[in-house]
């Protein structure tokens, strides 16, 4: 069955990406996905109704059926998503939810955190992260620090791989195109008695584009190549205990440009998260609990091989994660879901000069570790009310202790209305890079939020039309930003700890107040075979710094306006044909609004044919009309691409 479903505070029949699915189907996903459509992103499975907060959920179906490579192209179909990315695939890919910082997004992968403590916030890079072994995306916008810690200001991506279903199972995807692009995956598992298997991998290669914007003199390509394998095990051990392992590994090989101007410089990316943990459970299945490790670490490395020393850049950074998460049903009614939690995370980088003369120089690093403990309570006081709160309290080891509150609530009327209404607080204690690098400032505090929405959906004519808007409203203190050096009487213009003070470029610096409001919008209609659906953002993201020369200026990078649109016919045959639009207004590029992005729409067609119930070819065109356009300066962005391919379940 094939269901997605974005939830601005709505529960739509959309079909994500551009995809198709037949009028049954999508009648089903409107009629049936509030009460059925159960999210893992809450620590602990519910069903879309018991949510206060706006949700975006795709399945493996409408990930399939979208087609796109990439979970950046995945993401961006759902509202209040903008991206910014440095080229083509594999470069440096930005993420922001309600136009946050994007590394107030936590990234999640088969529930481990994927935030890279050697970025420069701290955050996640996307541009690695491609559609692979991923069963389920699962996306919750607005602040959610109480159950995934401080970062989790802008919202969370939570992505689950695939887990077999059936004695011996597999799948495969292969598809060629633009750019000499071909991917190939596979993936095969199994239950075999008490043990769930499976394994996973991918290979992916692109000549790409020049990341230097054609318009400003780029003409020869920077390729990309990743290589990513998944796996996971569990083994139950008894009726009410089991044990499992999960692992995920991603490699690749990017060329950019750098400085502006062709060049052959090129990354080397590697990525490791394991998973193992213990689950059992007490008192007849109404105590739930799991203990676990997680282990992430990101190397990166940056090679110009015209120089006389090569490498001109490496960073490694590592998390370690003790966690015990415990929920209880009080009654059918009551729910507790409380938690400890303890992160240790470190980093190292240095870049080394291009003269053999001058010696390396020596890592800077860092390291911070932070305990937190959680609780929430979710209460149904009368059918179809759902009330939660919880509270959060984290001990930093550089910045103390903080405590975060939450709450929230959902009716469900007799009517087909939903309303819906959420609160939450967020805390970011500076990341590593931002405190030890050439770069850090040992003196930044904290950045903190809050915010809230509330929203309304209405579901209409036996569910063939569902409409709903949400307003969300989102405060942000001590916002740390980069402050370039002008002043060289300024005493932080020279790197800590240098003798002779060695100047520097610029450091971070708290000095920010940032706030964000709008409305996010959805709608969708099934009339027989044909399905169509929207969603628009109105994102409001400014500068409130008061007495700061860029006062009232829209904050980089992020589109006031952006919109999709989708829409697909089944034929009844086997056949299905989509077309998409993806709309983007202007946005700026700096922090003085004085070099402006503009704005731009491209337009994507799909389609596939059954061969049988378990082959399907397909094909796709993505920006048809081969559009020019930037999502960060001097950048270049993918022009016309036809891809083709086939895919088999079986």
């Amino acid at each position: 069955m094939f269901k997605v479903i974005y939830r601005s505070s709505i529960c739509l029949a959309a079909v994500a990406a551009s995809s198709t699915a037949s009028a049954d189907e999508a009648a089903h996903a409107v009629a049936s996905d509030a009460d059925s459509i159960v999210v893992t992103a809450t620590r602990a499975p519910l069903t879309l109704d018991e949510i206060p907060s706006s949700v975006a959920v795709l399945d493996k179906a409408a990930i399939d059926r979208a087609q796109d490579i990439g979970v950046t192209e995945l993401l961006l179909r759902t509202p209040g998503i903008s991206i910014s990315r440095n080229g083509g695939y594999g470069t440096s890919t930005s993420l922001r939810i309600r136009g946050a910082e994007s590394e107030h997004t936590v990234t999640v992968i088969d529930g481990v955190k994927l935030n890279d403590p050697s970025s420069t916030g701290g955050g996640f890079n996307f541009a690695n992260l491609l559609a692979g072994d991923i069963d389920r995306i699962e996306v919750l916008r607005g602040p959610q620090s109480i159950l995934w810690g401080s970062q989790a200001i802008g919202g969370v991506v939570n992505i689950v791989t695939a887990s077999p279903a059936k004695e011996l199972e597999g799948s495969f995807d292969l598809e060629a195109g633009s750019r000499q692009t071909v991917s190939a995956r596979a993936a095969i598992g199994g239950r075999t008695g008490p043990l769930n298997w499976r394994l996973g991998g991918q290979r992916f290669t692109t000549d790409g584009i020049s990341s230097h914007a054609k318009a400003f003199g780029g003409t020869e390509r920077d390729g990309y190549r990743n290589t990513n394998v998944s796996g996971r095990a569990e083994l139950a051990l008894a009726d009410n205990i089991s044990a499992e392992v999960r692992g995920y590994y991603s490699s690749g090989r990017v060329e950019f440009d750098g400085f502006n101007t062709d060049s052959n410089d090129f990354g080397l990316n590697k990525e490791f998260v394991g998973y193992a943990g213990l689950n059992f459970d007490l008192v007849d299945g109404r105590f739930r609990n799991r203990i676990a490790y997680a282990y992430t670490d990101t190397n990166r490395d940056n090679f110009n091989p015209d120089r006389a020393r090569p490498r001109s850049f490496e960073a490694d950074g590592k998390n370690k994660r003790w966690e015990y998460q415990g929920s209880f049903d009080v009654s059918d009614r009551i729910t507790a879901i409380f938690g400890a939690e303890n992160e240790r995370s470190t980093f190292r980088s240095r870049s080394p000069s291009a003269s053999l003369a001058t010696p390396l120089p020596d890592f800077v690093r860092g390291k911070a570790e932070i305990t937190s403990v959680y609780g929430q309570l979710s209460v149904e006081p009368i059918e179809g009310l759902t009330l939660n709160g919880g509270v959060r309290y984290d001990d930093h080891d550089r910045y103390g202790g903080q405590t975060l509150f939450a709450a929230g609530g959902v009716w469900r009327l007799s009517t087909g209305t939903v309303l819906r209404a959420s609160y939450g607080e967020g805390f970011k204690a500076p990341g590593l890079y931002q405190l030890f690098s050439e770069y850090g400032n040992v003196g930044l505090d904290p950045e903190e939020a809050h915010g809230w929405e509330a929203g309304v959906e209405q579901h209409l004519f036996e569910n063939r039309l569902v409409v709903g808007a949400t307003w969300f409203d989102r405060t942000t203190k001590n916002q740390i930003i980069f402050n370039s050096c002008t002043d060289p009487d300024d005493p932080l213009c020279t790197i800590p700890g240098s003798n002779p003070p060695v100047p520097r470029f610029g450091y971070y610096l708290n000095v920010a107040r940032s706030e964000a409001h709008g409305i996010e919008g959805a709608a969708a209609l099934t009339l027989g075979g044909l399905t169509v659906d929207g969603n628009y953002s109105w994102i409001v993201a400014e500068d409130r710094s008061e007495g700061s020369a860029n006062f009232g200026n829209a904050l980089p990078r992020r589109p006031r306006h952006s919109a999709n649109a989708s829409a697909s016919y089944a034929f009844g045959f086997g056949f299905e044909l989509g077309a998409a639009l993806r709309w983007s207004g202007k946005s700026y590029d700096n922090a003085s609004n004085a070099q402006r992005l503009d704005d731009y729409m491209l337009v994507d067609l799909r389609a596939e044919f059954a061969l049988s119930e378990a082959v399907t070819l397909f094909a796709r065109a993505e920006n048809i009309f081969d559009e020019e356009y930037m999502t960060a300066y001097r950048y270049g962005a993918l022009g016309r691409s036809i891809y083709a391919g086939i895919r088999g379940r079986f």
